[in-house]
This record gives C-alpha cells, sequence and structure tokens, in this order.
C-alpha cells in the first residue's frame, strides 16, 4: 500500500505527511503539475491533493486529474462526491436543493431579463456573489434596486474580475491592525495593484449570469462546521468591524456551546446524504433556524487547534485534542485494505 500526496504550502499537505510519518503509513510525494504524473502514480493506491482555488494551474485541470484516477479505480482525497462543487455557489445551490437542504433562498439567472424583472418584484437587501472566490471576496450587499441593476448590467457587459487587488489589500490593512497581518505582506499587496500574479493573468472575467441570496439579517457572526469521517467541529466566526461578512475576517470563538444540535444534525445528515469526505459548512441563523451559505472541502488546519474537542454522529461530544487530516488519511487506508482484501472496490471504468 502506498499514497501519493502532493505538497503544497498552506494546505493538509503537511498535516497529511506528519500523520503518515508518525503512523508509518508508506507514502511518497508527487508533483501533480508534471505531465508523467498517472505514469508517477502507477505504484500507488490512492492521491491526496488539496488543491486550490487561489493557485491558477489548480483551476486549469485538479478536478479533471482527480476524477481521472477515481475512474480508474485509485482512491482519491478529494473525491467527485466531494470536490466537483468547490468554489462554485451556483453549483451548490442546484445540489443543496435538489436534496431539500435548508439553504439561504438563492436566485440565478442566466438573461439581463429575467433579472431584471426579479429585481423589480423582490425585495432589498440582497447579497451579491460571484460564483467562485474565497474570504468573503466577491461578496457584496445590495441595498437597492437601482444598485441591483447596475450589478446585472455590469454582469451581462463588461463583466467581474475574479480577483479583486484592492480588496485583498484593505484584507491585509484590516489583519494588521488585529496583529495577523505585516507590514510586509501589505507592500506585497500594494505592488499586486500595478503587477498582476499569476492567478490574475490567467483568470476570465466572469459574465453572462448573475447570483444572489437572501441577506439573513441580525447576525454578527456565522458558524463553520466541518465534518470529516463522521466527526464534527466547528468555530464561530465574527463579522469585519461595520460589515455583514464573517468569512475571512479572522475573529473566532470555540467554544463548544457556540454550536447546536440542529446545526450539528443537518451537517452530519447532508455530508452522509452527499457522501462528502470533507465538508465545512458556513451557517447563519433565522428565527433560530441554521441556514446553509455554502460549503467547501478545504480549510485552513491551523484555524481548528484551538476547538476543545468535536462531535461524534450521535452527537456525543469527545473532549481534548484531536487530528482531522490523520481522519482523511485513515479513511483513504481503511479504503484501500478494504479493496484488497475484497470487501470493497471504487467505481472503476478499468475492467471495460
Amino acid at each position: 500500500m502506498k499514497i501519493a500526496i502532493h505538497k503544497r504550502e498552506d494546505s493538509y499537505s503537511d498535516e497529511w505527511i506528519q500523520y503518515c510519518d508518525k503512523h508509518e503509513i508508506p507514502y511518497k510525494l508527487v508533483d501533480c503539475y508534471q505531465s508523467d504524473i498517472i505514469e508517477t502514480l502507477s505504484d500507488c493506491d490512492a492521491l491526496m491533493w488539496h488543491f486550490s482555488q487561489a493557485v491558477a494551474k489548480d483551476l486549469i485541470f485538479a478536478k479533471q486529474l482527480l476524477f481521472a484516477l477515481e475512474s480508474a479505480g485509485k482512491f482519491v482525497f478529494p473525491d467527485f462526491q466531494t470536490m466537483w462543487h468547490f468554489d462554485d455557489k451556483i453549483g451548490q445551490k442546484y445540489l443543496l436543493e435538489a436534496i431539500g437542504a435548508p439553504l439561504v433562498p438563492s436566485y440565478v439567472f442566466y438573461s439581463k431579463s429575467d433579472a431584471l424583472q426579479w429585481i423589480d418584484e423582490t425585495s432589498f437587501p440582497k447579497v451579491f456573489k460571484l460564483r467562485g472566490g474565497a474570504s468573503s471576496e466577491n461578496v457584496k450587499l445590495v441595498r437597492s434596486k437601482k444598485d441591483a441593476k447596475k450589478l446585472v448590467n455590469r454582469a451581462f457587459g463588461p463583466g467581474f474580475k475574479q480577483f479583486n487587488s484592492f480588496f485583498y489589500l484593505k484584507e491585509s490593512i484590516r489583519k494588521y491592525k488585529l496583529g495577523e497581518s505585516t507590514l510586509t505582506d501589505i507592500l506585497k499587496k500594494v505592488i499586486r495593484l500595478f503587477y498582476k500574479l499569476e492567478l490574475d493573468k490567467f483568470s476570465q472575467k466572469e459574465k453572462g449570469y448573475v447570483y444572489f441570496q437572501d441577506f439573513i439579517a441580525n447576525n454578527d457572526s456565522d458558524i463553520r462546521l466541518v465534518v470529516v469521517d463522521n466527526k464534527a467541529f466547528g468555530e464561530k466566526r465574527f463579522v469585519r468591524k461595520n460589515d455583514f461578512r464573517a468569512s475571512g475576517s479572522h475573529m473566532r470563538q470555540y467554544d463548544k456551546e457556540i454550536i447546536n444540535e440542529e446545526t450539528l444534525r443537518i451537517s452530519f445528515e447532508v455530508a452522509k446524504k452527499l457522501k462528502l469526505q470533507c465538508a465545512a459548512f458556513d451557517y447563519v441563523y433565522e428565527n433560530g433556524n441554521p441556514l446553509i451559505v455554502e460549503i467547501s472541502f478545504g480549510t485552513t488546519p491551523a484555524a481548528y487547534k484551538p476547538c476543545p474537542g468535536y462531535w461524534d454522529s450521535s452527537l456525543k461530544f469527545h473532549e481534548g485534542a484531536f487530528d482531522f487530516c490523520g481522519w482523511m488519511v485513515e479513511e483513504l487506508v481503511s479504503k484501500i485494505n478494504k479493496k484488497k482484501t475484497g470487501n470493497v472496490a471504487p467505481d472503476s471504468i478499468s475492467s471495460l
């Protein structure tokens, strides 16, 4: 048995490597960007790659490579069920609506006339989003029909840049004031205003659709609840000052009491129904009822080190430190071992 791991900074990969070293699990580091990656993986049973929506090369082929390997009979993390809707809010809308999950009411239009007609009939404020982006990038509070129509005209006209350099500069300054950034980081963001990074150069404009969600008022925070291998843990994330967005704020609380049983129950049920290896659910609350804003398989491991413990699927709390990236490795190892003993096999076209 051997697991292949693609190493990337600020990802799950360092945690996977440490876990494999500690538990003497055979692995090798691979470079998924190499043209001969399929041949390189010939002696491996699985590939683990925490790809990123912020890496231009990953956006081109990560999902395709992982699905190709899964179709050929190898185990992968993330698998197709877990990754296909990653960084795709429109895909998540359809997915969560299809299974009856409690999603914040969401609306997408593919023609300017349909969007303008809806604007005339709906109420405001609404939240405008592009289909991709992290840390509340590309998320705006739309307070009036006039502002909504401006966004629609742009969506069906020149379009929107996927990545906003001014957003990252403002975020870096805000984090510096919180003691979570440096002057060097701010300088890098200033330079980015004038010199495009790889991601800026190769990303296309978002146009031809417009996406809104209802604004759920009276939330000074959201809850991120992560489910991995039938275990859950989470955090409360407070909104930025004079803002409504919590994602990426870096203002967190980890007390066990911040997450209620209904939030846990919904998260376990949705993760199970969708067969997700890892799912980070973002929730806001309306009259105490949890509503899913969006989901993701990718999180920052360091953000959850302060968690006081985790819940199992029976909603029993287990106090103490835990290694959720290790759970990902364990789940793959279990599947590999079961396959070798003839108890399970992934979907495969290799025998056709």
